[in-house]
C-alpha cells in the first residue's frame, strides 16, 4: 500500500470521528420520529418512510454535499465562510449582489450555530435513553447520565481535534459495522422491505396522508442532519479522505440500518420505539447501548469542531469581533479550540437537555436551524457554479434547481416544527444575525470615521521631520497600508520621538484559507530606517506578528522581538446619542469593541514589549 493510500485510510478513520458523527448516529431517532408522525405503522408507512430517508440521504448527502458542494472547497476549507469568501471574488464591491451574498452569509452561519446547541443535547439523550430498554427503572437517570457525559464531552475539547479524532475514529469504525451487520441480518429475515428502494412508494406515503405529509418531511429531514458539518468540518481531513469515508462505509451502514430497522418493524407488525436496539441480541444489548452512547457524543463532535472552524472563520472575514482561538495542533492549522464558542454552546446544549427532557421532545425542534444552513449553501452554491467553475446557465438551473427544491420542500417540512420548538433556534438565530451585522455594519462606520481622521503615508516625511530619534526599532501595527499608524501619530504627539528604526507593519487577512510563506511578507523602504512591511494570512490562520518577523529576517530585515518595541493603536468608541433602532446598533457595537480581545493578544506579540496608545472615534 502506498503511502498516500496509507495517509488516506488514517484521515477517513479520522473523519469518521469528527465528521459522520451526527449523521451516523441518526438512526436512533429518525425512523421512529418519521412513523410516528406518519401516525401508523402498518407495510405502506414503513415501506414509505424508508423510501423517503433512502431518497433523501441519496439527494441532499450523496449529490448535493458529497458530489457537488463540496466541490466548492478554498484551498482545501469548507462551510458556509469558505463558500463565501469564494463568492465574493466575482462581486462588485458595494453592489446589491455583495449585500445579498453577506446577508446569506450572515443567515447561514447563524443557523449553524444554532445546530450546534441542539445536535449535542438529542444526540446524547436518544442514546442513554436506551437505558430504558435494559430497565424502565433506569428513566430517571437518563437526564444526570446525559448531562454528565455531554459535561466531560466539552471539558476534553481543549485537548484539540487532533487527539478527539484519533480517539473517537476507530469507535466509529465499529459503530457502523455494528449498525450495518444489524441491519443487514435484520432484512435478510424479511427482504420484502427492500421494495423500498422505489421511490413511489414515499410519493403514496405523502399523497394518503396530506393532512401530515409535511410533518412527515419534517421528520424524515432527521435523517440528513449533519450534512452541513460535513461540509463545514471537511478542512480537518480533506475532501478527499471524507468522501472515502461515506461510500465504503458511512452510506452502506445507514441504508443497511434503517432497512434492517423496517424489516423488523414489519416482521413484529407493531410499533417499536426502539428498533435499532431491539435488532441486537439480549445479551449484547448494553453494550450496545454503551457503544451507542460513545458513537452519540462524538456526533457532538462533528457540529463543535465546525463551530469552532466557523467561529476563526467569522473573525478573519470581519464578521465577529476579535476572539481568542487557540491552536492545538502544530502542525495542522484547522485543529483549534475557542474557549468562549466552547463554553457558550456547553451552556446552551445542558439548558436544552434539562428544558425538553427527551429526545422526541427535542425531535420539535432540530432541524429548523440546518435546514437553513442548508438551503443558504445551495443558493450560494448555485452562484459559485455560475462564476467559478463556469457551468451553463443550464446546468446550473437543472441540477441546483433540483436541490433548490428539496431544500424547499424541507423548509416547508421544518416550519410544522415552530409550535412544538422550533421556533427557539429560529429565534437565536435571528438575534445571532443582529449581532453578525451590528458588527459588520458597525466596522464599516468605523472604518469611515478613521479614514477622515487618518494621515495618508505621503505625509510622513513631514510628519517625522525634526522630531528626536531614539535608538531602538519601534513597530507599529497599522490596518491600512496606505495610511500613518494613529498610534505612532499619538506617539509623535505625545512622547515627540521617533524610533531609529521604525517598521510599519500591516496586516492583511486575505480570501484565501492560508497564505503560501514563502510569499507571507513584502517589504518597502519609503524613508531611511522606515520600512513598510506588508503580512498576508489566509482567514484560517491566526495572525502572528512573530510569524511575520522571522519572514522579515528571511527578507533580510534584521528584526527580533525582544530588541523591539511595539505599538497598537487601540480605538475607543463611541456612539452618538441617535434613538431608536439606529442609535442601539451604534451602542451595540461600541460594547463589542471594547470587549473583544486585544490585538496584541489577537495577533501573537509578545505583551512586555507592548503600547497602546488610545484613540477616541465617535460614530
Amino acid at each position: 500500500m502506498s503511502q498516500s493510500r496509507r495517509w488516506s485510510t488514517t484521515a477517513a478513520i479520522g473523519a469518521l470521528g469528527i465528521v459522520y458523527g451526527d449523521i451516523g448516529t441518526s438512526p436512533l431517532y429518525a425512523l421512529n420520529e418519521t412513523l410516528t408522525q406518519a401516525g401508523r405503522f402498518d407495510s405502506e408507512a414503513v415501506l414509505g418512510a424508508l423510501s423517503l430517508i433512502l431518497w433523501a440521504l441519496t439527494i441532499s448527502v450523496t449529490v448535493k454535499y458529497i458530489t457537488v458542494i463540496m466541490r466548492a472547497d478554498n484551498e482545501g476549507e469548507g462551510g458556509i465562510l469558505a463558500m463565501f469568501a469564494l463568492a465574493q471574488r466575482q462581486i462588485i464591491a458595494g453592489s446589491l449582489w455583495a449585500r445579498v451574498v453577506v446577508w446569506l452569509a450572515l443567515a447561514g452561519t447563524a443557523f449553524f450555530f444554532c445546530d450546534s446547541l441542539i445536535t449535542p443535547a438529542i444526540s446524547v439523550l436518544s442514546a442513554v435513553e436506551g437505558m430504558e430498554v435494559l430497565n424502565p427503572g433506569f428513566k430517571s437517570a437518563v437526564i444526570p447520565v446525559t448531562v454528565g457525559v455531554i459535561a466531560a464531552l466539552f471539558a476534553y475539547q481543549r485537548r484539540g481535534t487532533a487527539r478527539v479524532g484519533s480517539l473517537f475514529g476507530p469507535v466509529m469504525v465499529v459503530w457502523f459495522v455494528v449498525i450495518g451487520v444489524t441491519g443487514a441480518v435484520a432484512i435478510r429475515h424479511d427482504p420484502v422491505v427492500l421494495e423500498a428502494i422505489n421511490p413511489l412508494y414515499g410519493v403514496e406515503l405523502l399523497a394518503h396522508r396530506p393532512g401530515v405529509a409535511f410533518a412527515i418531511i419534517g421528520a424524515v429531514f432527521l435523517a440528513i442532519t449533519g450534512g452541513e458539518a460535513l461540509y463545514a468540518d471537511m478542512g480537518h481531513f480533506g475532501k478527499e479522505p471524507v468522501r472515502f469515508a461515506w461510500f465504503s462505509l458511512v452510506w452502506p451502514a445507514l441504508i443497511l440500518n434503517y432497512f434492517g430497522q423496517g424489516a423488523l418493524l414489519l416482521a413484529r407488525g407493531q410499533y417499536l420505539p426502539q428498533a435499532l436496539y431491539l435488532m441486537v441480541p439480549a445479551a449484547a444489548l448494553p453494550w450496545m447501548v454503551m457503544l451507542a452512547t460513545a458513537a452519540t457524543v462524538i456526533a457532538s463532535q462533528a457540529v463543535i469542531s465546525g463551530a469552532f472552524s466557523m467561529a476563526r472563520q467569522a473573525v478573519q472575514l470581519d464578521l465577529l469581533p476579535r476572539i481568542r482561538v487557540l491552536q492545538t495542533s502544530a502542525t495542522e492549522q484547522g485543529q483549534i479550540y475557542v474557549p468562549i464558542v466552547n463554553w457558550l454552546v456547553f451552556i446552551a446544549v445542558i439548558a436544552f437537555v434539562i428544558g425538553f427532557r427527551s429526545s422526541s421532545a427535542l425531535s420539535g425542534a432540530y432541524g429548523a436551524a440546518v435546514v437553513g444552513t442548508m438551503l443558504v449553501t445551495t443558493i450560494l452554491g448555485s452562484f459559485v457554479a455560475a462564476t467559478q467553475w463556469n457551468w451553463s446557465k443550464w446546468s446550473v438551473a437543472g441540477l441546483f434547481g433540483l436541490m433548490m427544491v428539496v431544500d424547499s420542500v424541507f423548509v416547508l417540512g421544518n416550519l410544522t416544527k415552530v409550535p412544538t420548538g422550533g421556533w427557539i433556534p429560529l429565534t437565536l438565530a435571528a438575534v445571532l444575525f443582529v449581532v453578525f451585522m451590528t458588527w459588520r455594519s458597525g466596522r464599516l462606520e468605523l472604518r469611515a470615521a478613521l479614514a477622515k481622521m487618518a494621515v495618508p503615508r505621503s505625509e510622513l516625511p513631514k510628519l517625522i521631520a525634526g522630531v528626536t530619534r531614539v535608538s531602538g526599532t519601534g513597530v507599529f501595527l497599522a490596518s491600512d497600508s496606505q495610511l500613518v499608524p494613529s498610534a505612532l501619530i499619538r506617539n509623535i504627539e505625545h512622547n515627540r520621538v521617533v524610533h531609529e528604526r521604525v517598521i510599519i507593519l500591516n496586516v492583511e487577512v486575505v480570501r484565501t484559507p492560508r497564505q503560501d510563506v514563502v510569499r507571507r511578507v513584502e517589504i518597502e523602504e519609503p524613508l531611511p530606517g522606515v520600512y513598510l512591511v506588508h503580512a498576508r494570512f489566509g482567514f484560517m490562520e491566526t495572525p502572528d506578528v512573530g510569524e511575520a518577523l522571522k519572514s522579515c529576517r528571511a527578507r533580510g530585515l534584521r528584526v527580533f522581538g525582544e530588541d523591539s518595541s511595539f505599538f497598537v493603536g487601540q480605538h475607543v468608541v463611541r456612539a452618538r446619542p441617535l434613538p431608536g433602532w439606529r442609535g442601539l446598533q451604534r451602542r451595540i457595537f461600541a460594547w463589542m469593541q471594547r470587549h473583544s480581545t486585544q490585538a496584541a493578544e489577537f495577533f501573537r506579540m509578545p505583551f512586555r514589549g507592548v503600547v497602546v496608545l488610545n484613540t477616541v472615534v465617535e460614530i
